[in-house]
């Protein structure tokens, strides 16, 4: 049986347990945290952080990351320019590793989070075990994606010879850095548990509001 069901509560701070109590606002007894059955607007809050990243996402990747100046010449490159250049330099292991970590992963994950949303919203027929794998991997992957700003912060204050040799990190380096952010901070505000509660009504609607057994509502 399903937290829910018997009428739990858990704190989003520090996990203590509570039971419900109709018509009053309740407050952690451990943290004093307010306590609720779901995050609040968890749905609007996921969509407003990934159609921010979306849109960030655009600049990111056509905006240059960084500038490498070598005795005075240098040109900016962008994300995908930078993987060029490393595969035309014979360092594919290292274009691997910035094409999976700049372009790949982040896509991933903002399509990932959008098919979560799509199909909690739309009771989409979807296997609920899927969707929390995919969850997640998404959360998981998540810090990876910022591999390459540690890469461009690191080549930039160690990389500083004047004329000679110098590297600026550039306009996208700042939006790609949003982009991770925001997309971290999405997987965070959405509420996993969403997903079972949708396979719940999907299943009610199915099966003409009759009752599930006891062993789906152990989740």
């Amino acid at each position: 049986m399903r937290a829910l069901d018997a009428g739990i509560m858990v704190c989003g701070e520090c996990h203590q347990l509570e039971y419900q109590v109709e018509g009053e606002e309740q407050h952690c007894a451990r943290c004093g945290s307010r306590l609720h059955m779901r995050r609040p607007n968890s749905i609007a809050r996921t969509w407003a952080l990934l159609i921010t990243a979306a849109i960030l996402y655009i600049p990111a990747n056509l905006l240059p990351i960084m500038t490498i100046n070598f005795f005075g010449n240098g040109a900016p490159s962008t994300i995908m320019g930078g993987v060029i250049e490393l595969i035309q330099a014979d360092m594919l292991p290292i274009a691997v590793v910035v094409f999976v970590a700049s372009i790949l992963v982040p896509t991933f994950k903002l399509v990932g989070i959008a098919l979560l949303l799509y199909s909690v919203q739309r009771h989409q027929p979807m296997s609920a075990r899927q969707r929390i794998l995919m969850y997640r991997f998404i959360e998981w992957i998540g810090r990876w994606s910022m591999l390459d700003i540690f890469v461009i912060a690191i080549l930039v204050a160690l990389v500083n010879f004047g004329n000679l040799a110098s590297i600026q990190a550039d306009t996208g380096a700042a939006a790609f850095c949003c982009v991770v952010i925001l997309t971290m901070l999405a997987a965070v505000t959405f509420d996993p548990r969403l997903i079972w509660d949708n396979i719940d009504v999907a299943d009610d609607e199915d099966s003409g509001g009759e009752s599930s057994s006891p062993g789906d509502l152990l989740r």
